[in-house]
């Protein structure tokens, strides 16, 4: 899983078969004080996200799990919106532990 922050929706009427109804959202990948990290990514939201709000996506074959077996074309998707988070400031010379 990774925490990211959506960035903007894609729109696809067009779209393979089990991925019906399927909203896709644009999230890039972001550390915990907010810098980018890494490639945006495109993942399907169920629960409601939108543009501005930081979200948990979870990828690969987990996130397909969420479909109940059902054999679907996704590689990430929105699991959790992220209301609040607590993170200890790394010590002086213990950022790398």
């Amino acid at each position: 899983m990774f925490y990211g922050k959506v960035i903007g929706s894609v729109w696809a009427t067009q779209k393979e078969e089990g991925m019906d109804n399927l909203k896709l959202m644009v999230v890039q990948p972001v550390d915990f004080i907010g810098k980018s990290q890494g490639m945006a990514v495109i993942a399907v939201d169920r629960i409601g996200a939108g543009v501005g709000e930081h979200v948990i996506i979870s990828r690969g074959s987990p996130a397909r799990a969420l479909f109940g077996g059902r054999n679907v074309p996704i590689d990430a998707m929105v699991v959790g919106i992220v209301d609040s988070f607590d993170v200890a400031a790394p010590q002086d010379g213990a950022e790398d532990e």
